[in-house]
């Protein structure tokens, strides 16, 4: 499955400029420009990877680049082998204008060398004011210490700084071209299931594509779907899934034939869905070929409530297994499909996904518990990291089965891994701890199944959101935090009071005493819709570099002020880094805009 959309994986281009000046100076300096090239390209492909597991791959401009001629050369080199990220590199005094890189499209950092024999950080800041005087936003990479000359080792400070910058520049390049792939269209009145076709458009380079729910229907109906697939996608699930216990009023439950209709339905949907994301080979072979071409969607959403799951079964079944990195075909790639089409939580799980290559949760951020709460409808204090109150995280669709926290690191820590590292023990322990309770027929009349579990703690999470702000445009919330386990007597009496037939993450977030996170229940409080994204790991520092070069601002996080990572403009702007933020991105607009 790797590579699964159309268009070949981004390269990064690592850009080796030189002082142009021949007979003495350039030649003196070829061999240790060429080097830097190399070792920066080695450091790269030796630490990063794709989210379909392809290792990420640089190419280095044939020669030094000494002036424009050979600026064009690279250019039109790079474009041919498909760069999608731009690093140059030096260790010397270079012609700013003559070698910069000019295509206004592509994420650039320049790295220049922190060394005395030549001026690389001389160089290195002339070119970045050339960049923010020509409205080309780059990012300056400049080591703390000073290295000798001949030095082709990275710092730990710069490492962390190139590792960040491809990190969201791949992400950047990974995005554009690709669609969005809206399921039914507006689902209870969520502004963000009102797919917004400019914002794809203009700051992520996505298209939009609007497919009726009804063209599930039609594949079930005239069956256009791979049915020896089908039938071992069914038998896995028999396997594998569990049905849980049916906790409707026995007025409304159903017999055993309409739930193993319903079980085929909803095997058949996630079948249906994938296809329509990224097509299928075997629909061609078919006969269905427009099926078979798929619609080249690095996420999606699927509208569901309420005309479709008044009528028929839910798709938290589907959402559940595509968004996870295992179904009956092995472990693979994650999709990334929202529920409720509510495409801009769908965006910030994309995001997660390229930056980490991990599964995402999609989670109502449903109910603030204060410690006093908790206390008077248990009788229990909370302690440790939950202490000062629990944010309950919980939905009936999109979160992934590797949200149950049970894979391991070496340490036999709980984590969320890439899918190349996960073991098929820990799939199965995933599955295993994950049960298929019947849907609440009041709120899904049309039957399906609900995974339930409860996330194992501790894991370090990063909650995200994007908003539309009519006026301001696209805004990014972030909150660091963790996972954590409430004692069963705690955890089983709150989860009764919401919907125990859900899957439940209980969150808190990293507080500071000031502003949104003064404490937990400030979180809570400015967060800015009813769902979250909620990615492994603190990556906040890595989704504000991102950020900025799509120029969304971010209007809330709890990252340290020294791992923001922007390009060297925002400081122009200012030297309160979130009002410079909104200046930069309103003064550029955004990436792809007209």
């Amino acid at each position: 499955m790797a590579n699964r959309l159309i268009g070949e994986v981004p390269m990064v281009g690592i850009r080796p400029v030189i002082d142009g000046r021949e007979r003495g100076v350039r030649e003196s300096l070829e061999q240790q420009v060429m080097d830097l090239a190399k070792a920066a390209a080695t450091f790269i492909e030796s630490n990063l990877r794709l989210p379909g597991g392809e290792k990420v791959e640089c190419v280095i401009a044939d020669t030094c680049i000494g002036g424009v001629a050979e600026a064009a050369m690279c250019a039109a080199k790079f474009k041919k082998e498909g760069v999608g990220v731009s690093l140059t590199v030096t260790p010397c005094w270079c012609y700013g204008t003559e070698v910069m890189d000019t295509d206004p499209l592509i994420p650039k950092a320049v790295w220049g060398f922190n060394g005395t024999e030549r001026p690389g950080a001389v160089y290195l800041a002339a070119a970045l004011a050339g960049y923010t005087q020509k409205g080309l936003p780059a990012f300056g990479i400049y080591g703390r210490d000073v290295q000798d000359a001949g030095d082709t080792t990275i710092p730990d400070d710069v490492q962390e700084k190139i590792l960040r910058f491809i990190k969201a520049a791949l992400a950047v390049a990974q995005m554009s071209g690709k669609s969005y792939l809206s399921i039914g269209y507006s689902s209870m009145g969520i502004a963000g299931s009102m797919v917004n076709s400019d914002f794809f458009q203009d700051y992520l380079g996505i298209r939009t594509e609007f497919v009726d729910s009804t063209e599930i229907l039609r594949r079930i109906d005239e069956g256009i779907y791979d049915k020896d697939e089908f039938e071992k996608a069914l038998k896995w699930t028999k396997e594998n899934c569990k049905e849980g216990l049916d906790r409707n009023k026995p007025e409304v439950q159903v017999d055993h034939t309409r739930k193993e209709h319903e079980w085929e339905t909803v095997v058949k949907m996630t079948l249906i869905c994938r296809d329509m994301m990224i097509g299928n080979p075997k629909l061609i072979d078919m006969g269905y070929r427009e099926e078979g071409l798929g619609r080249n969607a690095i996420l999606g959403g699927f509208q569901g409530q309420r005309q479709w799951t008044d009528y028929q079964p839910n798709a938290d079944y589907t959402e559940a297994i595509l968004n996870s990195s295992f179904d009956w075909n092995g472990i693979r790639e994650a999709f990334v499909l929202a529920t409720e089409n509510d495409s801009l939580n769908g965006v910030v799980m994309l995001f997660g996904h390229l930056l980490t290559n991990t599964s995402q949760i999609f989670s109502d951020v449903r109910t603030y518990w204060s410690p006093d709460a908790v206390k008077r409808v248990t009788g229990k204090e909370l302690t440790g990291k939950t202490k000062d109150g629990i944010i309950h995280l919980i939905n009936s669709g999109s979160t992934t089965l590797d949200a149950t926290a049970q894979q391991r690191d070496i340490e036999g820590n709980p984590v969320m891994k890439p899918f190349w590292e996960i073991s098929e023990d820990e799939m199965q322990a995933c599955l295993k701890n994950t049960v298929w309770p019947p849907a609440d027929r009041e709120y899904f009349r049309g039957g399906g199944f609900s995974s339930l579990f409860k996330t194992a703690g501790e894991m370090p999470v990063t909650m995200s959101r994007i908003n539309l702000v009519k006026g301001q445009g696209p805004v990014l919330q972030i909150a660091e935090g963790w996972t954590v386990e409430l004692p069963d007597d705690i955890h089983e009496i709150l989860d009764e009071r919401t919907n125990p037939t859900w899957p439940t993450t209980w969150f808190v977030p990293r507080t500071n005493g000031t502003g949104a996170f003064k404490d937990v229940y400030s979180v809570m409080a400015n967060w800015g819709a009813n769902h979250g994204a909620i990615s492994y790991g603190h990556i906040g520092a890595d989704l504000i570099t991102l950020a900025s070069m799509l120029r969304i601002p971010v209007c809330m996080h709890n990252v340290d002020n020294d791992d923001i990572f922007r390009p060297s403009a925002w400081a122009s702007f200012g030297e309160d880094k979130e009002g410079a933020d909104y200046r930069a991105c309103n003064t550029y607009g955004p990436l792809y805009g007209i």
